[in-house]
């Protein structure tokens, strides 16, 4: 299963960067899809269902600094 989820300014306004979450079985890497997470076995491989999570976050750029600078 892999969920994609847009950048978005909360409302203390931080921001949350976009990111991408992909669950998947430990044992064989069978990508599930959302109805299969419930489930005791994976559907794939026959093993029990222990559920790995890999999370990629996409970088932004960062505000400029503001300040003075060290003399």
């Amino acid at each position: 299963m892999r969920i994609a989820l847009e950048p978005r300014t909360t409302v203390q306004g931080l921001v949350e960067p976009a990111h991408v979450i992909e669950v998947y079985c430990d044992a064989c890497g069978y990508d599930l899809d959302e109805a299969e997470l419930n489930a005791d076995t994976c559907s794939d491989c026959g093993q029990l269902l222990n559920l790995k999570q890999h999370i990629a976050i996409q970088v932004t750029t960062m505000p400029a600094a503001t300040g003075g600078t060290l003399k």
